[in-house]
């Protein structure tokens, strides 16, 4: 286990911190403002309830083992001193991070890793040169103690095995990263997402329709087959084909341009054209097709149920 220190104690340093400590770490957390830090233990504890009465908290833990797990710091010097992973969590203002970075530099050992939280910049420039051996994007999704998601990015310098030990400590906190190969503003999910978002704005824009109708449209299409299929095994079930030949048609997007995917017309030349062959984004091990088709039919109805008892958030 690891000594880890957060800074910034907003929506997503407690958070982050929260995780951490209900999987062993010691935290310290510290942040410029006196009020936000006096809301992180008490942020802290609401969350460890809901997840205490959903059954997701690990057994043996309370608001007065959290306070001990992860302690509150006035200042940067104690609460980085030592440790051997600092995450920093705080404003997307690049000269903020700069500075702050300039300051990790001189409190923080050596042989400290350097995270950066950030959603969008790209912090490797702001940071020492002398760290960046050591440095790399790991970021979390709100809220960070439901959402697994974590990407982990290298800088140009950064040293592989620290992306390795990296994308272990998320592991160990039964959480699921996503390695990229390079920095990226918005990462995959946050890029996908901003796709989405052009989209539906286009749509409420065009008054094509309602958020109703829109939203209906994401719930029972889209989300229904995503968290048992993502996008691309879906390509796979549909035939990568069929997703060519989509593509290549399309009217619906930038300026009415036909699409192309140089990714998707090698499968498709290789003869990868998904389930029915056996092979498209994904080698489907030498399942017969019906075999597979019913195993994703069963998930998605368990799926249905399950969602259909959640229920939705309601708005007018």
């Amino acid at each position: 286990m690891m000594e880890i220190a957060i800074v910034g104690g907003g929506l997503m340093g407690h958070g982050i911190a929260l995780v951490l400590a209900l999987h062993g770490h010691g935290v310290r957390i510290t942040d410029t403002d006196a009020q936000t830090r006096a809301r992180v233990p008490g942020l802290m504890a609401s969350a460890l309830a809901t997840l205490q009465e959903e059954g997701a908290a690990p057994d043996g833990w309370d608001s007065a083992r959290l306070a001990r797990a992860v302690r509150v710091e006035a200042e940067l010097e104690p609460a980085v001193t030592g440790a051997g992973l600092v995450i920093e969590a705080i404003t997307e203002n690049p000269e903020a991070k700069r500075a702050l970075f300039a300051d990790l530099d001189r409190l923080c050992p050596a042989d400290a890793i350097l995270a950066s939280n950030t959603s969008y910049l790209d912090v490797f420039p702001l940071i020492p040169q002398a760290r960046q051996a050591r440095a790399l994007v790991m970021h979390w999704y709100t809220p960070p103690y439901i959402v697994d998601l974590v990407d982990v990015v290298p800088g140009p310098g950064t040293d592989p095995a620290v992306i390795a030990a990296m994308r272990d400590l998320v592991l160990g906190l039964g959480q699921v990263p996503i390695v990229l190969k390079r920095f990226i503003p918005g990462y995959v999910a946050n890029r996908i997402q901003s796709a989405i978002s052009a989209v539906v704005y286009e749509l409420l824009d065009a008054d094509i329709a309602a958020p109703r109708e829109i939203d209906d449209a994401i719930i029972h299409g889209l989300s229904l087959r995503i968290p048992i299929l993502g996008h691309l095994a879906k390509a796979d079930f549909t035939g990568l084909d069929l997703a060519q030949r989509a593509m290549a048609n399309a009217s619906h997007t930038a300026q009415g341009a036909p699409m192309r995917s140089k990714t998707l017309d090698a499968l498709c030349a290789e003869g990868r054209t998904g389930v029915m062959a056996g092979r498209g984004y994904f080698d489907w091990g030498g399942r017969a097709p019906a075999d597979l088709f019913r195993e994703r039919d069963r998930k998605l109805l368990a799926l249905k149920r399950a969602m259909a008892g959640i229920g939705r958030m309601e708005g007018t």
